[in-house]
Parts: C-alpha cells; sequence; structure tokens
C-alpha cells in the first residue's frame, strides 16, 4: 500500500527509531511491502520507515539505470534493519541530496566516502558490505532517518540550500533519497 511520507517539521521524523526484535512476522512484511510500494510510485532512491510514520530501525534503498538520471550509480536494492554504519576512511565527500520528506529541495551535504554497513535483511540474516561513492551516501541518508537527523540537519552551509527549481534551473535532477 502506498503510504504518505511525512514531512519535514513533522515532530516523529525527530524521533529515534526502536529495533526490530522479531523477523518474519506479518508486520514487518506488511511494513517492507507499503516501503517497497511508496518508494515505487515516488521514485527516490530509498525510504526509512519513520518516514511513513513507523519508528522502527528499518530501510530500504535501491537504484537501476535510469536514462534519466545517468549519473547515479547503480545500488542493489536491499532491506536493511537494525543497521550500524562504520566509516572505513576520514575521507568525507560532499554532494547534494534530496529527500522524499524535503520535497522540492537539495542541499550540499557532507558524507564519509567510504562506510561498511552491519545489520539484517528480512529473514534476520546477518548482511555487511563495505561501499563508497553514491551507494555509500544512500545508506548513511536513509539511516539517519533512524536517529531523528534529516539532511538540512548536516549542511555546513545553508547558501547551498535551496528549491530545486532555484538552484537547477531547467534541469533534470537526481533521484530523492
Amino acid at each position: 500500500m502506498i503510504r504518505d511520507v511525512l514531512k519535514m517539521g513533522d515532530p516523529r521524523l525527530l524521533q529515534r527509531s526502536l529495533p526490530v526484535e522479531r523477523f518474519g512476522t506479518p508486520e514487518l512484511r506488511e511494513l517492507l511491502a507499503d516501503l517497497r510500494d511508496t518508494l515505487s510510485h515516488l521514485n527516490g532512491a530509498g525510504l526509512a520507515a519513520p518516514q511513513i510514520g513507523v519508528g522502527l530501525r528499518v530501510v530500504i534503498f535501491g537504484v537501476r539505470a535510469n536514462p534519466r538520471y545517468p549519473q547515479a550509480e547503480e545500488v542493489p536494492d536491499t532491506v536493511l534493519i537494525n543497521p550500524v554504519i562504520e566509516p572505513l576512511a576520514a575521507e568525507m565527500i560532499e554532494d547534494w541530496e534530496g529527500c522524499l520528506s524535503v520535497p522540492g529541495m537539495r542541499g550540499w551535504v557532507p558524507r564519509h566516502a567510504h562506510v561498511r554497513y552491519t545489520g539484517y535483511d528480512e529473514q534476520g540474516r546477518r548482511m555487511e558490505r563495505a561501499v563508497q561513492g553514491f551507494h555509500a551516501r544512500v545508506v548513511q541518508h536513509e539511516c539517519d532517518h533512524l536517529d531523528g537527523i534529516l539532511y538540512p540537519m548536516r549542511l555546513r552551509d545553508l547558501s547551498r540550500f535551496g528549491y530545486n527549481e532555484a538552484l537547477f534551473p531547467g534541469e533534470a535532477l537526481p533521484l530523492e533519497e
């Protein structure tokens, strides 16, 4: 079922999410189906459970080749539950980000260039990946939602934050994360 995405200003987006304690439940399957349906409907790169009003540590993300967004590298479709992110280097990279909870806007956000993330898939199997580039950015962005952090909270320079049409007049824009 396609769910409404909470917008910045909703206090539920600022709360720390609770860990998932049981896997394979009908409730978890329903949550994941709703996240997938909502993300697909909005053509985003990722979505976190808190963005649809569910305070659990669950994110989904994935990007396939898309002629509208040729600069976005592919990221495998991933369900990540109870994630932990560890930077693998001190290097930070800044780039533009958008968010389904901050529609119509972009900001220049610093993120770790290389990270390792661990967590569980929907069956409760442990997973671990070391990633970089856009994949690293997407997972950090989505996992921030689990700690009540929206990307504007990470901005260093508000002159690089604004409405899409003002920042990028006439340009096709990257995926919302």
